[in-house]
């Protein structure tokens, strides 16, 4: 494509919310977190690798009788605040601005558990109520 030489109309986009197919056989639960998987499609959070951490759904989202696509969910980037796991996978404030990986679709720990977790996203916070995760 060849180089403007007149005004554009460039459409935009504020990037906060994405619309993305459902996985077939598979459920989203409003405020859980949500990745994508190897084929495009958006999969709970789960433990399990070749994932990305997205963000959060915006909605229940039930495709558990359809297939891939089927239907969408609204996913909002962002910073949200998920349960911290335990034991020795148990994030602290030292841990901000590390990744954090994917336990389930409300948890998050500190390793990838010897290779079983995808990456969630970066640790923004720790409180005693959970781990705040930004997802870019």
């Amino acid at each position: 494509m060849a180089a403007l030489t007149a005004d554009r109309n460039t459409p935009k986009r504020e990037g906060d919310i994405i619309s993305m197919p459902v996985a077939a056989s598979k459920k989203l639960y409003a405020g859980g977190l949500v990745a994508r998987n190897a084929n495009g499609y958006a999969t709970p959070g789960a433990t399990a690798t070749g994932l990305i951490g997205l963000g959060r759904a915006e909605a229940q989202a039930d495709n558990s009788a359809g297939a891939n696509g089927d239907i969408s969910v609204d996913v909002r980037k962002g910073v949200f605040r998920f349960a911290n796991s335990s034991g020795a996978d148990t994030l602290t404030r030292a841990d901000m601005g590390a990744d954090c990986y994917i336990v389930d679709d409300q948890t998050v720990a500190k390793t990838d558990g010897t290779g079983t977790r995808s990456v969630a996203g970066k640790v923004f916070d720790v409180d005693p109520d959970g781990v705040w995760v930004k997802f870019d």
